[in-house]
């Protein structure tokens, strides 16, 4: 049985260490190279592509002509993101701040997929990492109000790609990490990398072969819209 190959863009280096672990070979793209996602190329096969800003047209295009001779995909994840001024209210906001958030965080990410999708071997997978604070029938409190707005666009744009590929042998796949600790989540957030990491490689293996469009967290429970 050959092994799966990932495609991650926006990597970090507990998600990699994760797939790697589980047999994967990865490709990774980062913005700028990553030492410690270089120290990994111990635990298995991985390639690293630096250079890539999701928000630039030409540089998708440029690592879609590097890899252009390698096999497709079994999963193309797609983990870019940003969370600038979070806290700022929409309506306080700079127009051109809001408009980036959205950018990366909605429009980037469908295109990707767009650019991608020839790419994703049949039972393949396209995985886009939201947050449940993009669930419109959750939201009760308010806050955060860009990063959710951006947030649901995305899952609503991922919606309609996939019902626009009706028929295509691969599905596509809205996953919540929870809330982690990193440089987004903060301190105060419940999780470690390493528990979201391994629940989410676990949804995805899990995942793999099935049809259509799901949103799901790191532990495999559907999120509402």
């Amino acid at each position: 049985m050959s092994r799966r190959r990932a495609l991650i863009v926006g990597a970090s280096r507990g998600l990699v260490a994760r797939f790697l672990a589980q047999g994967w070979d990865v490709t990774a793209t980062v913005r700028h190279p990553s030492a410690a996602l270089a120290d990994l190329a111990q635990a298995g096969p991985l390639r690293i592509e630096a250079g890539l800003d999701i928000d630039d047209d030409e540089a998708v295009a440029r690592l879609g002509t590097a890899l252009s001779d390698a096999p497709d995909f079994d999963l193309i994840f797609v983990v870019a993101g940003v969370a600038t001024q979070a806290g700022t209210p929409a309506g306080l906001m700079p127009r051109d701040v809001a408009g980036a958030v959205f950018q990366t965080n909605a429009l980037s990410p469908i295109r990707f997929a767009q650019a991608f999708h020839a790419r994703v071997a049949r039972d393949g997978l396209i995985v886009l990492m939201t947050s449940k604070l993009g669930s419109v029938s959750l939201n009760r409190g308010g806050g955060w109000g860009s990063y959710r707005a951006s947030k649901a666009a995305l899952n609503t744009l991922a919606r309609s790609f996939a019902g626009q590929h009706v028929g295509a042998p691969w599905g596509v796949l809205l996953m919540h990490p929870g809330w982690v600790r990193t440089d987004l989540g903060g301190r105060r957030a419940t999780l470690d990398v390493e528990t979201s990491a391994r629940g989410m490689v676990a949804v995805i293996e899990a995942r793999l072969g099935q049809r259509g469009c799901a949103f799901l967290d790191y532990t495999g429970a559907t999120v509402p819209w």
